[in-house]
C-alpha cells in the first residue's frame, strides 16, 4: 500500500513539474509575476497572454489527457489479448483511425466542409474499429499469439502506407499541411477541442474503471471469470468499445503515438508491484499524461525552433524500455 501511495504522490509531483516546465520552455520566457496575472486573469492581452492561453495551456492539457488515453487503452488492449505488447499503436489500431480521419479530412477540405471534434473523433472511431475488426478476424485463424501481433503490425504498415500516398498526392495546400499530423503532434489543438477530448476522455476512463473488478477477474482467465459471474462476452466487447475509443480521441486530435500504450502500463506494474486494475488503471492514465508530457516537451524544445514528431521522441525513449521489459519476462520465466 506505501508503494502505491508513494507511486500516486511521485507522479503528481512529476506531472506539476512537466506542466510548469512546459509552461515556462519555449522561443518566448515569460517572467514568473506576468505568468501569474495571467493564469489568475487580471492580464488578457500582449503576446505573453496570446502565446500562453491560446497555444502553451491547450497543448499541455491535451497533452495530459491524450497521454492518459493513450496508456489506458494500452492497458485494456494488453487485457483483452493477455500480452504485454498489445497496444494501439502495434496492433495497427492508431494506423486504421488516422487512414480513415485523413481520407474524411481530405474529402471535407475538397469540398469546403468544416470538420468539427466530435467528426474526427466518429471517423477514427470506425477507422479504429475497422483495424481491431480486422485483427480479431485474423485471431480466429492464428493461434500463435506472436503472429497476431506481426499481422498486427502489417496492417498498420499498411493503413500509414495509404494513408501517405493521399496526403502526398494531394493538391491543396491545407490538404498538404496533414502531413504534420500523421507524424503525430499536439501543436495547434485550442480550447474547443480540449473541452471535447476533455469530457470523451474522461467520461471513458470512468465507465472503464468501473469495471475494474470484472476485469480483475478476466485476468485470471477466462473460466475463472465465469465462475465469478463476469458476463466474459460484454466484458470483451467493453474492452475492444472503450480501448478503440480512447484511442481514436488520441488519433483524431493528435495523429498516431507510439509505445506509450505499450510501455506505461509496464512502467506501472513494476512501480506498483500489482497488476489489479482497480490500481492500474488510475495509475496508467497518470503515468502516460507523465511521460507524454515530458515527451512532447522534449519535441519542441531541443531542436527549437524546429519541431521533431512526438512519435520520434516516444519511440526513441520507449522502445528500449519495450524491449528491458520482454527481456526480464524471458528471464524470470527461465529461472
Amino acid at each position: 500500500m506505501k508503494r502505491i501511495v508513494l507511486f500516486f504522490s511521485a507522479m503528481m509531483i512529476f506531472l506539476l513539474g512537466l506542466a510548469a516546465w512546459n509552461v515556462k520552455a519555449g522561443s518566448l520566457s515569460i517572467p514568473a509575476k506576468e505568468l501569474w496575472s495571467i493564469l489568475t486573469g487580471s492580464l488578457k492581452e500582449g503576446a505573453s497572454y496570446q502565446i500562453l492561453w491560446n497555444i502553451r495551456l491547450p497543448r499541455i492539457l491535451s497533452g495530459i489527457l491524450l497521454g492518459g488515453a493513450l496508456a489506458v487503452s494500452g492497458f485494456l488492449l494488453q487485457t483483452f489479448f493477455g500480452n504485454p505488447i498489445a497496444g494501439p499503436y502495434v496492433l495497427g489500431i492508431s494506423s486504421g483511425a488516422k487512414l480513415v480521419v485523413a481520407m474524411v479530412m481530405i474529402f471535407c477540405l475538397s469540398k469546403g466542409i468544416y470538420l468539427s471534434s466530435l467528426g474526427m473523433v466518429a471517423a477514427a472511431f470506425v477507422g479504429s474499429l475497422l483495424a481491431m475488426g480486422f485483427v480479431l478476424l485474423v485471431s480466429l485463424r492464428v493461434q500463435k499469439m506472436s503472429l497476431l501481433i506481426v499481422c498486427g503490425i502489417m496492417i498498420g504498415y499498411v493503413c500509414s502506407a495509404v494513408t501517405d500516398f493521399c496526403v502526398t498526392f494531394a493538391d491543396d495546400s491545407n490538404i498538404v499541411n496533414l502531413h504534420n499530423w500523421s507524424q503525430g503532434s499536439f501543436s495547434g489543438i485550442q480550447w474547443p477541442g480540449v473541452k471535447f477530448m476533455a469530457w470523451m476522455i474522461l467520461f471513458t476512463c470512468l465507465v472503464t474503471f468501473a469495471f475494474s473488478k470484472p476485469m480483475g477477474a478476466y485476468q485470471l482467465g477466462e473460466a475463472y471469470a465465469r465462475n465469478a459471474g463476469v458476463n466474459v462476452k460484454l466484458l470483451r466487447f467493453l474492452l475492444i468499445l472503450l480501448s478503440s475509443l480512447l484511442s481514436a480521441c488520441v488519433t483524431a486530435f493528435a495523429g498516431p503515438i507510439s509505445f506509450v500504450g505499450i510501455a506505461v502500463p509496464h512502467l506501472v506494474k513494476l512501480m506498483t508491484k500489482t497488476a489489479k486494475p482497480l490500481v492500474l488503471i488510475p495509475g496508467c492514465f497518470l503515468c502516460g499524461a507523465v511521460v507524454t508530457l515530458f515527451c512532447d516537451g522534449i519535441a519542441r524544445t531541443v531542436f527549437a525552433p524546429t519541431e521533431v514528431s512526438i512519435s520520434s521522441v516516444t519511440a526513441l525513449l520507449l522502445a528500449p524500455v519495450v524491449i528491458v521489459m520482454m527481456v526480464r519476462k524471458k528471464e524470470v520465466r527461465r529461472a
